[in-house]
């Protein structure tokens, strides 16, 4: 239980059902939902739509989705690929060939992917939901058309990302040629007349006809390949999750091409140190987590991809034995490539679990701030850089191509114990996802930390390139990491955003929403 004394908030408890979410218009959203007589995945669709509204520099239609659906009845979980793929027109080598080392990041429509997420909310609806996907757009419309007051945390964001905006999204995600303040209204009545369409027409109300005719002609007047073929083609998977084992607790994640492999990889080498005998905000616990991220990133961008031929490798206890040994206890490595290799030769989070005990962790995003920074003319409809996920590396199992799905960071998690899945959570936050899903269950078993407590805790990442050390650290560890050959920094931008809900045996929820996003878990 938390000190009442001192800065923080208490975790919501409820009995009939739960939603934890980064906007309370959302949370409050999907509880009606629930309420009205709609399940878990109900309740989950509607708020995420909503937050592409709420939230639009981190999410929206022109994106993708991951979700984990825990059935009610059963402790088995349903994997749900929603990640677009790249046009058939896509090439690395004609990328090579302009001059691109990297794929690009913004402005671009070779960055651009086909946007998965719709075609599979309304395929889950379908196989999974009640209510059908009228009345679950219903609020979204009903919002786009009306305004959404601009959140604190939102307009910071949204400050921050006004430089990647270009062409026709600087009309739509711009008031008065600015980022919008706290408290602002901002609407989307473009986006509003989509999701009506989508709710007469289901899919092919985006995918086809004149939303898609509009997506097309704007990427095509930007140089982009994309075609009607390619949007009516997009088709979200059912697929397996994957899953590693953690002091007592089975850590769930969806398969590549996402990368919940790496937080699996991170939790195996962490295994090796006794991290629970450590200072949790000390700067020991800080230094070989970030040693373990450094190796499992390596992992990650050597084998992630829509296929990964090694992922056997990268989930291998042996494996994570031997990454473990090449950490130095009182030392930084400065190049985590060259010491691994003999071994291995922005996004929104929503949770949702009903009365009937199903649970629903979903991660719907457009990867960066605003994506592209590209839009639609006609609608507005802002596109995803997921794109920039592909590698222009020759023969590596992630090179961009048409027809493929690139390496993607959102991972949605669940957790199971003795059997019994107690925990639908999530960490947004790009690339510190797989850190954060360590940092969370470390956080849990190894120092007895609620849910709630786990994400009040200061983070630290320092696995790509600077260690970013959260102001909640003392200048004591700062200094300490330094010393052990960190380059540390203060973020700008806390590291990353938090939702989980704890299913008791009881059957009582508990909620718990990170403090670093504007959000909360509302139950009733």
């Amino acid at each position: 239980m938390r000190d009442f004394q001192l800065p923080g908030r208490s975790a919501t408890y409820a009995s009939n059902g739960m939603c934890a979410t980064s906007h309370p218009l959302a949370a409050s959203t999907a509880i009606d939902i629930l309420k009205a007589g709609g399940n878990a995945v109900d309740a989950a669709i509607a708020g995420a739509v909503l937050l592409g509204i709420c939230e639009p520099q981190m999410t929206g239609i022109g994106g993708d989705c991951f979700m984990l659906i825990k059935p009610a009845g059963s402790d088995d979980v349903i994997a749900v690929n929603g990640s677009g793929r790249g046009p058939a027109g896509l090439s690395a080598a004609a990328l090579r060939g302009a001059g691109h080392v990297n794929m690009p990041l913004y402005g671009n429509p070779a960055s651009v992917t086909l946007p998965g997420a719709i075609d599979a909310f309304c395929k889950v609806s379908a196989d999974h939901g009640r209510l059908g996907m009228d009345r679950l757009l219903a609020p979204a419309i009903r919002y786009a058309d009306e305004g959404v007051p601009v959140a604190p945390r939102v307009a910071f964001d949204w400050a921050g990302d006004v430089d990647t905006l270009s062409g026709d999204a600087r009309r739509f995600y711009l008031i008065d040629g600015a980022a919008p303040k706290p408290g602002q209204t901002f609407r989307a009545p473009g986006q509003a007349e989509v999701l009506r369409r989508i709710a007469a027409q289901g899919r092919d109300g985006f995918y086809t006809g004149e939303v898609a005719e509009d997506m097309v002609a704007s990427l095509n007047a930007l140089g982009g390949t994309h075609t009607m073929a390619d949007f009516a083609a997009v088709a979200c998977d059912y697929t397996t999750p994957i899953s590693g084992a953690y002091r007592g607790i089975e850590l769930i994640e969806h398969p590549p091409n996402g990368q919940g492999a790496t937080a699996i990889l991170m939790l195996n080498i962490l295994d090796h140190f006794d991290i629970a005998a450590m200072d949790p905000r000390g700067a020991m616990r800080a230094h070989i987590e970030a040693e373990a991220a450094k190796l499992a990133y390596d992992a990650r961008n050597r084998f992630i991809a829509e296929h990964s031929p090694r992922l056997d490798h990268m989930l291998s206890p042996e494996t994570a034995s031997r990454l473990a040994a090449l950490i130095d206890p009182t030392r930084a490595m400065a190049d985590p490539v060259q010491v691994s290799e003999a071994v291995h030769k922005d996004t929104i989070l929503i949770t949702v679990v009903d009365r009937d005990g199903m649970a629903v962790s979903l991660i719907y995003s457009i990867f960066h701030g605003f994506g592209s920074g590209l839009a639609s003319a006609k609608f507005g409809i802002n596109f995803q850089n997921r794109g920039a996920g592909f590698t222009l590396k020759e023969g590596h199992p992630n090179e961009a191509a048409g027809g493929k799905r690139p390496m993607h960071t959102i991972i949605p998690g669940m957790i199971r114990q003795n059997g019994r899945v107690t925990m639908p959570f999530g960490v947004m936050g790009g690339a510190y996802q797989p850190n954060g899903h360590a940092r969370f269950i470390s956080n849990m078993v190894d120092f007895g930390m609620d849910a709630q407590t786990a994400f009040d805790a200061p983070r630290s990442f320092g696995a790509l390139g600077p260690m970013e050390v959260e102001r909640g650290y003392s200048d004591g560890v700062r200094a300490a990491l330094s010393d052990m050959g960190h380059a540390v920094t203060i973020p700008e931008v806390a590291l990353g955003g938090a939702q989980a809900i704890r299913i008791e045996d009881s059957g009582v929820l508990i909620g718990a929403s990170d403090p670093r996003k504007d959000g909360c878990a509302l139950g009733y």
